[in-house]
């Protein structure tokens, strides 16, 4: 999951990216004014949320926020201020953020925040039967076919897929993984995690002969076919 931290306070700057990369498994990119983080989030649609601070310089955030959503943006923002009245709620609100949070504030809190956000950016496929590569997936019968043979799947390998499937090409990050799949608050760890995908992965590449899942150093898999 990537995320593009605009803050202007070295300080705080530096910790969120250092709590987002090595508790939340992001990958993040730190700017510390709205003019970088203009361009930053104009020039790479690979950002899965935009952190951006109110109080910044040469643009704030609710410029960048505006500027953004009248481009079309359709990424998901988190706007933080110190500001805590409600009429500053319901502006930057108004300004296309989709979540607001006050400082000072806890980093479990962003974290939490976080995971809510990733989790609406993720649309789910509609369609019943879904065609990649040389396999077929039924969701409502829940069956891998190659061929015309089934390729047997446990559960959570099924909903591993599945969830790939409904972000082809995206990085998924072992957090988002271990949310979707086992569910917030499950105390199986990110060794769960690895041990499932490669299952998931070795059934593939068994008769597909080449892969399809790819690891993405320190972050976590992305499924391509």
């Amino acid at each position: 999951m990537n995320i593009l931290l605009a803050e202007d306070d070295k300080k705080l700057g530096k910790l969120v990216k250092y709590v987002l990369e090595k508790k939340g498994g992001y990958h993040v990119d730190w700017v510390e004014n709205g003019e970088d983080a203009l361009g930053y989030a104009e020039g790479s649609s690979s950002y899965d949320v935009l952190i951006l601070d109110w109080m910044m310089p040469l643009k704030d955030g609710i410029e960048v926020c505006k500027s953004l959503r009248a481009a079309s943006y359709g990424q998901a923002i988190l706007l933080l201020t110190a500001k805590d009245a409600l009429q500053d709620k319901i502006l930057g609100l108004d300004a296309g953020a989709d979540d607001y949070l006050t400082k000072p504030f806890e980093m479990d809190e962003l974290l939490a925040r976080l995971r809510s956000l990733t989790r609406r950016n993720f649309a789910p496929i509609q369609a019943d039967v879904i065609e990649f590569g040389p396999f077929t997936l039924n969701r409502s019968s829940r069956q891998l076919v190659r061929g015309g043979e089934e390729v047997l799947l446990s559960q959570r390998e099924y909903q591993l897929l599945d969830l790939f499937l409904q972000n082809l090409g995206n990085v998924l990050t072992r957090e988002v993984i271990l949310d979707r799949v086992w569910g917030f608050g499950s105390e199986v760890s990110y060794k769960n995690v690895d041990v499932t995908v490669k299952m998931l992965r070795d059934k593939l590449e068994a008769v597909q002969g080449e892969a399809m899942i790819h690891s993405v150093r320190g972050v976590g898999y992305r499924f391509e076919t």
